[in-house]
Order: structure tokens, then C-alpha cells, then sequence
């Protein structure tokens, strides 16, 4: 059976940093239940207790479960990988120590890092991709940190293609997947992401079913993206005019991703992701939106 969380982007509480502060997590966390979650992700390190018996104590206080945690690694960088394992062999014990020993490390580059990438997010061409050593060093870097929570942890990873990082556009999904053991790195679908990059969700997700293992719905404003072309928004400005709008409201076709996800038994977590920063609207009808929207699906 598919169960429908939420993350604490979608109340502002993103791993960069812009202007606004979010809400503290115990805000989020009551108004994720109220409005119809089951789960959650732990969000930037910090944000949530970083004490396993507080963390799990706050969680269950709303009946939700913790589903994942991500963590960025510059993985392009050889030098940044044992510091890569080390977060993430912290994030997967707080994890495991407060008992939620199925949750995922959702990994992820060091988004916004790289200027190149960042200014050019929606509109990268080849040239400001991974050479071919290099990326022999970034997927050898992902496979370093799941081998690591793997062992220590029992806990799995999956890698989460993301806008602003080296892993946006469908050809570098296609190369990570190439480059990493499928029984090691699953693959985090993110359908918003995915389409700002480029692709079509529904053709990734057909394409990469067995690979995906935790799945992120959000969606894609296609009027943003051409706005963000034609003036040149970096990712954040693209983020901040809405590039990521509630579900249905953009490219996105979920009836047909739901219908995939049903056939062939998926019965993971969706995670709903909608960036609301301060200054954008309600977080909290955001979510009961998405909430509602989800459900028109059957879920």
C-alpha cells in the first residue's frame, strides 16, 4: 500500500540559505498531520532533534514515521567523500537509534555549489556536465557513502537528481544509473526536478522502476521555466517565482504516474515536495491542497 508523507521544504525549510526563516519543526510537524500525513523526512540536519529518543518522541506525538533524511555530499570532489560518509553515517544512526531502520539516506550533491550550475538551472547543455573521469569519481563517491550506511546500518540510499547540482538533466540520471550498482544506489524520482531538467517524469519512471525506490512528488510550473529562461533566473530565483507549484497545477502528469506506480506494485512512499518560502503563501494549505489533490488520485 502507498503512503503519502510530506517534507519540511515544503514549509520552508530548504538546505539553502534564503532570505525568510521557516517555521520551527514543531509547527510543521502538527500542521503535516493535520493536514493528512503519515511521514515525514528529518530535512536539513538540525532542523528536527538530533537526539534519537526527542526525535522519536516528537514524531510520535503526531503519528507520523520517518521515512528518510537527506544529505548533500559534493561528490564531484574525491576530497569530500569521507566527509560525505561521515554525515551520512550520522544522519542513517540517528535514524537507526530512533528506530526507524527502514528510512532511506536520500543523497544528493552539494546543490547550489557550483556556479555554473546553479545560474544555469533549467538550461544546462553537455558542456557544463561531468567529464568522464569525473564521473567515475561522483558515482564511486555515491557508492562509497550506501556501501558505508549499508554495512554499519542496514540502511539504504538512494540518490536524489536534483536542479543546481550535477545531476539534473535526463542524460545525467541516465549516466549516474550507468555508472552505480543497482543493488547498492536506488534512485530517488523526483518529478518536479525532473522536469525542470528537461525530461519527462512518466517516461523516467517507466524507464527506471526498479532503480526508484522513494519517490518525491512535485510538481513543475512550465511558465516559470520559460520566464527563468528568458530572463536568466539563477535555480533560487526560479524557486522563489514558483518554478515548483502545488500538484496538478503544472506539467506534471501524475494520474499516469500513480497508474504506473499501481501496476507494478509500488508500495513505497510518495514524499510531497512544494517549496513554499516566506512570503509565498500558506505552507500549511499548500500541503491540505496537495493533501486533496493526491487523493483525487486514488492515494
Amino acid at each position: 500500500m502507498i503512503k503519502i508523507a510530506n517534507a519540511p521544504c515544503s514549509w520552508g525549510a530548504l538546505e539553502f540559505e534564503l532570505e525568510g526563516e521557516s517555521l520551527g519543526y514543531k509547527q510543521v510537524l502538527s500542521e503535516m498531520a493535520e493536514t493528512g500525513y503519515a511521514g515525514t523526512e528529518l530535512g536539513d540536519w538540525g532542523f528536527m532533534p538530533t537526539d534519537p529518543e526527542e526525535l522519536k518522541n516528537a514524531l510520535q506525538e503526531k503519528d507520523l514515521q520517518l521515512i528518510g533524511a537527506f544529505v548533500p555530499v559534493a561528490l564531484a570532489a574525491s576530497k569530500e567523500h569521507d566527509d560525505g560518509v561521515e554525515a551520512a553515517l550520522r544522519t542513517a544512526k540517528l535514524m537507526y537509534d530512533a528506530g526507524y531502520k527502514d528510512a532511506f539516506v536520500v543523497l544528493a550533491d552539494d546543490n547550489g555549489s557550483v556556479k555554473e550550475r546553479t545560474k544555469n538551472a533549467g538550461r544546462i547543455t553537455p558542456e557544463m556536465g561531468l567529464t568522464d573521469d569525473q564521473w567515475i569519481i561522483f558515482a564511486s563517491g555515491a557508492e562509497k557513502v550506501a556501501k558505508a550506511v549499508l554495512e554499519k546500518y542496514n540502511i539504504r540510499t538512494v540518490f536524489h537528481h536534483h536542479c543546481g547540482g550535477y545531476v539534473e538533466t535526463p542524460l545525467e540520471v541516465d549516466k549516474l544509473m550507468e555508472h552505480t550498482d543497482p543493488s547498492l544506489l536506488g534512485l530517488c524520482l523526483d518529478m518536479g526536478h525532473y522536469a525542470f531538467g528537461g525530461g519527462n517524469p512518466v517516461e523516467a519512471l517507466n524507464k527506471y522502476f526498479t532503480r526508484t525506490w522513494h519517490v518525491h512528488f512535485k510538481d513543475y510550473d512550465p511558465g516559470v521555466g520559460e520566464d527563468s529562461f528568458k530572463y536568466q533566473y539563477d535555480y533560487f530565483k526560479s524557486v522563489e517565482n514558483g518554478v515548483f507549484c502545488e500538484l496538478g497545477q503544472g506539467y506534471v502528469d501524475f494520474r499516469s504516474i500513480v497508474s504506473i506506480l499501481n501496476k507494478n506494485g509500488y508500495d513505497g512512499w510518495i514524499v510531497v515536495e512544494q517549496d513554499v518560502l516566506p512570503g509565498m503563501g500558506s505552507p500549511k494549505k499548500c500541503a491540505a491542497n496537495n493533501r486533496n489533490y493526491i487523493k483525487s488520485l486514488g492515494l
